[in-house]
C-alpha cells in the first residue's frame, strides 16, 4: 500500500463521511499535511487519527471527493476492478449484451463512486469526459481499463474533456482519441437509430438519460399532435413518429441540432411528411405558436447549475410549464422535466403546480419520472438525483 498525504477531519464534522458521503467540505478539516495539491490522492482521518476513507484534493469548498471506504492504491489493478464492478451494474441492468440497445453510460461519477469521471459507451466507442484534475491525470490507466474490459468489443476510447475541465479547473484539454480512431456512429436504443457526435456535439454526444422516457412516451404518442421543444437531435421526436404521431414538430435554437433530427428522422425512414423542425428559442415558439398541440415535451437544459440561482430557475420552469398549459388541447399529454440538479424532486413538483395553478388547467400526475439504472444513485449522495419528470393529463 503506498504512502499517500493525510488529512484529519474534527470532531464532530466526520458524521458525513462515517455516514458514506463522497464529498468532504473545507468547513471539516483540523488539519492537512503540507504540500497536498489539487489532483492528489489522500486518505482522511478521525481526529483519533482512525481511517475513514481515501480519494483526491480539490480546491475550493469540497475540499476532497471520495473514491474508496477502504484503503486502495489507486492503480491500474484498482482502476481494472472499478470498471469492471461498474460494467456489472450494466450487466445486471440488461444494458451490456442488448440486440435493440447498444449504447449505455458505462460510469456515472458519484453514482459509480468515481466523483468527476462520465464514461458513455456508444456500439464500440468508450467517450470518457472528465470533471477534476485526478481523474484527468487517469485518462491512461482508465483507457487501459476500457481495453481490459472491452477486448475487441473496443473500437475507440474519446476523450472529450475539453469543456468540463476549462469550467472546473486551470487545465487546458483538447478533445481528442486516447484509443483507436472513429468518427460520428450510428447507435441503436431500442431498435431506432440515431447519430451519436461526441467529437462536436453536445455532452458525450447524446443525451442517454432519457431512453426510458423517450419509451413510455410512445404509449402516448400515437395518433396525436406532437411538440418537441428544447429537441436537440430530435430523440423524442423520433419515438412519437415511430409510435404513430400524426404529426411531430421538432424545436431547437441550434441550427446544427436540427440538423442532426433531420438526420435522424432519415436514418429511420420516417420521411413521410408528418415531421417538421423549426430553429427558433423553443420559449419564443410556445408564445408565438398557432398550432394546437395534444402531446408537448418540455426538456429543457439545466436552469441552475448553482445555489445561487436557484431561484430564479424554479421560476422559470413555473413559467414554462404555465405556457405549455395554457396551449396545450383538452385531454392533452404533457412531458416535462428539470435536469438542474440544485432543483429538487419536490421544488420542481411544486413549480409545475404552480403553473397549473397559474393557467386554471385541471391536471393529472400520470407518472413520476427519474433517470434510468446506468445513471445510478448513490443512496448515500442524493444529490446524484438531477433528472426529474412528469407525465400529466391535462384538461
Amino acid at each position: 500500500m503506498g504512502k499517500y498525504q493525510s488529512i484529519y477531519l474534527l470532531n464532530g464534522r466526520d458524521e458525513a463521511v462515517r455516514r458514506f458521503h463522497p464529498w468532504i467540505f473545507s468547513g471539516a478539516i483540523k488539519r492537512a499535511e503540507k504540500g497536498i495539491k489539487e489532483g492528489d490522492w489522500v486518505e482522511i482521518f478521525s481526529e483519533e487519527e482512525k481511517y475513514l476513507a481515501s480519494g483526491y484534493a480539490l480546491p475550493g469548498s469540497i475540499t476532497v471527493k471520495i473514491c474508496s471506504f477502504s484503503r486502495v492504491d489507486p492503480d491500474q489493478t484498482w482502476w481494472n476492478a472499478k470498471l469492471q464492478q461498474a460494467f456489472a451494474l450494466r450487466c445486471a441492468a440488461g444494458l451490456t449484451d442488448n440486440p435493440i440497445t447498444n449504447c449505455y453510460r458505462l460510469v456515472f461519477s458519484e453514482g459509480d463512486l468515481l466523483p468527476g469521471l462520465i464514461i458513455d459507451f456508444y456500439n464500440g466507442t468508450a467517450v470518457i469526459q472528465t470533471h477534476a484534475a485526478f481523474m484527468h491525470d487517469a485518462k491512461l490507466m482508465i483507457t487501459e481499463a476500457l481495453k481490459n474490459l472491452y477486448g475487441e468489443n473496443l473500437k475507440a476510447v474519446f476523450d472529450k474533456s475539453a469543456d468540463t475541465m476549462s469550467r472546473n479547473t486551470d487545465i487546458e484539454v483538447v478533445d481528442s482519441y486516447l484509443f483507436g480512431q472513429s468518427g460520428t456512429e450510428e447507435i441503436v436504443e431500442n431498435s431506432l437509430h440515431f447519430k451519436a457526435n461526441w467529437e462536436d456535439g453536445q455532452k458525450t454526444g447524446f443525451f442517454l438519460d432519457q431512453r426510458e422516457n423517450r419509451k413510455l412516451l410512445q404509449q402516448y404518442a400515437k395518433g396525436r399532435k406532437v411538440l418537441n421543444t428544447f429537441c436537440y437531435t430530435g430523440g423524442f421526436s423520433i419515438y412519437a413518429l415511430s409510435a404513430g404521431a400524426t404529426l411531430v414538430h421538432s424545436v431547437d435554437s441550434s441550427a446544427k441540432a436540427i440538423a442532426g433530427v433531420e438526420t435522424n428522422v432519415l436514418l429511420n425512414g420516417l420521411n413521410d411528411g408528418r415531421h417538421q423542425a423549426f430553429t427558433i428559442d423553443a420559449k419564443r415558439y410556445l408564445e408565438e405558436m398557432e398550432e394546437t398541440y395534444d402531446l408537448i415535451i418540455l426538456d429543457p437544459p439545466a436552469f441552475a447549475k448553482h445555489m445561487d440561482s436557484r431561484h430564479k430557475a424554479i421560476k422559470g420552469y413555473t413559467k414554462l410549464n404555465k405556457q405549455a398549459f395554457e396551449k396545450i388541447a383538452p385531454g392533452g399529454i404533457l412531458f416535462t422535466f428539470s435536469c438542474s440538479q440544485v432543483v429538487d424532486r419536490q421544488q420542481f413538483y411544486s413549480a409545475v403546480m404552480a403553473a397549473a395553478i397559474e393557467s386554471g388547467r385541471e391536471v393529472k400526475v400520470l407518472h413520476q419520472l427519474t433517470q434510468p439504472a446506468d445513471h445510478p444513485i448513490n443512496i448515500f449522495h442524493a444529490e446524484g438525483q438531477y433528472l426529474k419528470g412528469l407525465v400529466l393529463m391535462v384538461y
